[in-house]
């Protein structure tokens, strides 16, 4: 890995205001080349809006699509990469949460979240690969909110060479100080074993479709300890370095580093089928 600096976006994305949504999202990329980031992070379904309701269908893009064509000319014009959220429709009329990644060279790939919510799965399919990114040095993964509750995915990552996860929320309930501590509980662990950066986000303030998010940032460090992190609960940017030599302390350190002892052949788990109340 080297050294990189991000920038983490908090943002209001109202549902349907994509035209809205991508100029707020043009704004926070000018303003994060200013201070030299190389990648810009927002959260889930930061350009169509979040919402478990049907009529989601109504914002959905197809990939590639002016949406995405208009991101590749920011990306290149900014000198930037991009990681934006959106509602995907496919040919098949399937609903995905996804999340973009914009290099200066075009379009390089999407991530559709794994692990679909309760509330979210009567709206949205579940996607089936794990893809990581490369960029400057730097290898990462994208996992969407709720994915971010199974460790086995961050374990996998991980193990195919993540430096660093980008974890997009829209993650709805609740004040930001009250976000803050839920997502101590799992997302330092999530850094801590599996030797990686953490970079965390949120949107923030009303939906206009009946959702209310409290807006935070968080950026972990792989020994777990939080680096950088914003629960005012309004719409801001932070900017961060990730540093080479706090993900080498880790994994060259025998006791610190857990990943290369792990006796994943002993594990037989159960699948989610079996595990459901009856």
């Amino acid at each position: 890995m080297k050294n990189i600096r991000i920038a983490v976006v908090i943002s209001n994305s109202p549902v349907g205001k994509i035209r809205e949504n991508i100029d707020a999202l043009a704004r926070r990329v000018k303003e994060a080349k200013k201070k030299d980031a190389a990648i810009i992070c927002f959260p889930e379904m930061n350009i169509t809006g979040y919402s478990t309701r049907k009529k989601i269908v109504d914002s959905a893009q197809f990939i590639p699509s002016p949406v995405t064509d208009e991101l590749a000319k920011l990306a290149k014009k900014e000198n930037i990469i991009i990681l934006a959220g959106i509602a995907e429709k496919d040919e098949k009329d399937r609903i995905f949460a996804g999340h973009l990644v914009v290099t200066p060279q075009g379009l390089s790939g999407v991530y559709r979240k794994l692990h679909i919510a309760p509330p979210e799965q009567k709206v949205f399919s579940s996607g089936r690969n794990i893809p990581l990114f490369e960029a400057h040095g730097i290898r990462f993964g994208i996992q969407l909110c709720y994915d971010a509750h199974f460790p086995e995915l961050s374990t996998r990552m991980a193990l195919n060479g993540a430096d660093v996860i980008f974890f997009p929320h829209a993650s709805p309930r609740g004040t930001p100080k009250e976000k803050f501590r839920s997502w101590m509980r799992h997302l330092t662990a999530r850094a801590y074993d599996n030797g990686l950066f953490v970079v965390a986000c949120n949107q923030t303030g009303e939906n206009k479709k009946g959702l209310n998010f409290p807006g935070i940032a968080l950026v972990i460090d792989p020994s777990g300890n939080v680096i950088a992190k914003d629960v005012s609960g309004k719409e801001t940017m932070i900017v961060v370095d990730l540093k080479a030599d706090d993900l080498a302390q880790v994994r060259n350190h025998k006791m610190r580093y857990f990943l290369p002892n792990s006796r994943s052949d002993l594990y037989n788990l159960p699948t989610s089928t079996s595990l459901k109340r009856k």
